[in-house]
């Protein structure tokens, strides 16, 4: 279905560094960036534009931009969120989407993770050993780092630092001139190897559902849709909060199969009548 094809990759952030060899590799496409794409319009991390739909919405938009621009039927496009891990307090996260979409066979195919592997930090910062500091923890200077003067403040920005030199020249500049400093991770994903890494992991997974086809109709994309609760307790056999099984579905016959989790049963300290 994809050998010897073209594909296109929404990005003008390098992503098709970690997108495009597994992709070859494993689907036999001939991947390319597009010419005049700025995905900076649908968002941006630091705040100059505003995501205006949820990140698989975006990332679809910017397939379907890409694969218009380039007159290509087939794409891939990233979007990624930071942020609190949703189940894990205090811990930083990236939350990655990846969206396969192919016109000639009528193919969108979606991949999900949550990754705590995150350089994601944002902190005031008021003196140049603090700087120093949080660069360090940032993972600086693989990592690039953003520094303005306030959270909220849009401009001045700079944006991409990879050098002490120019770190230390934009802090006592925005310093000097506004008296304050907001230091924070670059995540744009030429600028942070940890994304990238993430990026490329994600982008297996994608690979493993477009080969995983449907058992009904042979459709590419067969692939978790739901993870369904009420694992039993081994105790008292009641449903707990913990994962039973999990819901597999056909994108384009609705065909679905119940695979059940490895575990069979719950210990009784999840289970909220034997362990209220």
């Amino acid at each position: 279905m994809f050998a010897g094809r073209k594909l296109v990759i929404a990005t003008h952030h390098q992503k098709e560094k970690a997108i495009g060899p597994v992709v070859e590799k494993e689907l036999g496409f001939s991947c390319f960036v597009p010419e005049g794409l700025n995905t900076d319009a649908f968002g941006t991390f630091s705040g100059e534009v505003e995501r205006k739909s949820d990140p698989l919405s975006t990332a679809r938009e910017k397939c379907l931009k890409a694969m218009s621009l380039s007159g290509c039927d087939a794409g891939i496009a990233s979007e990624g969120s930071f942020g609190p891990h949703p189940g894990l307090i205090f811990i930083p996260a990236d939350e990655e989407w990846l969206i396969f979409m192919d016109k000639k066979y009528q193919l969108e195919i979606t991949v999900r993770d949550i990754s705590t592997e995150t350089n994601f930090k944002q902190r005031d910062i008021h003196t140049e050993e603090e700087l120093l500091a949080f660069a360090q923890e940032a993972q600086f200077p693989s990592h690039g780092l953003i520094l303005r003067p306030a959270k909220n403040q849009i401009a001045p920005i700079h944006k991409g630092i990879h050098e002490e030199e120019h770190l230390l020249r934009a802090f006592h500049e925005l310093l000097r001139e506004y008296g304050s400093v907001y230091a924070e991770t670059d995540m744009r994903a030429m600028h942070n190897p940890s994304r990238m890494k993430v990026i490329g992991q994600l982008t297996g997974k994608l690979v493993q559902k477009i080969r995983s086809r449907c058992p009904a109709c042979g459709t590419p994309g067969f692939g978790i849709e739901k993870a369904l609760k009420g694992l039993p307790c081994s105790r008292c056999g009641l449903p707990t909060a913990s994962i039973r099984s999990y819901l597999w579905q056909c994108t384009r016959c609705n065909y679905e199969q119940e695979v059940p989790h490895q575990k069979t049963e719950e210990d009784p300290m999840y289970c909220s009548f034997c362990n209220p």
